[in-house]
């Protein structure tokens, strides 16, 4: 049984599909790209994923269960995970408490804040290993406002991390790095390969030809091919939609 499952889904506004009858499948600690042209409807379809759009017609599984018309809390409650979105990041809070206040509310805790929270180590031990995790174990103390953008991207998937997901929906997490960062950000995420599922959307194409097991072109709301790195580079189809003849 697959982790996540996509059969028949539709999107629509007004005249333009931006979801077309798309089927789409992730694999317990798989990493799937989906790739495709600006306006091939990405964003729609991890919106409909995440829960924050709902689809016009067709169903998402999650291991097993139907959850297309459950919300974002209860979604991410069953583990799935949207990155950088899944709280707002505080400036003025170090980065250890900008964690902290995820895994608070993963624990139902209320948010009576912040001194009393701010000594729990139920709250500290978690965060702290989520940012050790992604390579921030020395900036536990650091101002968000002032870390580098790069730092700001680790954080936010710390933060994700701090949920304890079974299924990351990364969209776009090398967007506005330099080349340097883009690198650091596809070895972390390297890291993570095959502890949870992800959906992965990104346009850093050595990236996801890196990171990805398999790959979905998406053209226009339709999921035209799928398959391994070098089936997508072979794919005639998707050479001339996206990936142009020199790929």
């Amino acid at each position: 049984m697959s982790l996540l499952s996509v059969r028949k889904l539709v999107k629509r506004y007004g005249g333009l599909t931006a979801t077309d009858h798309f089927d789409f499948d992730v694999q317990a600690g798989e990493t799937h790209a989906i790739i495709g042209p600006n306006g091939a409807g990405k964003s729609t379809l991890i919106g409909q994923l995440a829960g924050e759009i709902r689809p016009d017609s067709g169903q998402i599984f999650f291991s097993g269960q139907d959850i297309t018309k459950e919300r974002v809390e209860k979604r991410a409650l069953r583990g799935v995970a949207r990155s950088y979105q899944i709280t707002s990041i505080f400036p003025p809070f170090t980065a250890l408490q900008n964690v902290m206040l995820t895994v608070q509310a993963h624990q139902g805790h209320s948010f009576r804040f912040w001194s009393p929270a701010g000594k729990q180590q139920s709250l500290i031990a978690p965060a702290q290993e989520a940012l050790e995790r992604v390579g921030l174990g020395r900036h536990l103390h650091v101002p968000v406002s002032d870390m580098a953008h790069g730092q700001q991207r680790q954080l936010e998937l710390a933060m994700v991390l701090a949920g304890q997901p079974r299924l990351l929906l990364l969209d776009e997490p090398m967007a506005g790095m330099s080349q340097a960062e883009s690198l650091q950000m596809t070895e972390l995420l390297l890291s993570l390969k095959g502890q949870y599922g992800i959906v992965l959307v990104e346009h850093d194409m050595d990236a996801v030809f890196k990171l990805a097991d398999r790959i979905t072109v998406l053209v226009y709301g339709r999921g035209i091919a799928c398959g391994s790195a070098g089936d997508i580079r072979r794919n005639p189809e998707v050479r001339t939609a996206y990936l142009g003849d020199d790929a």
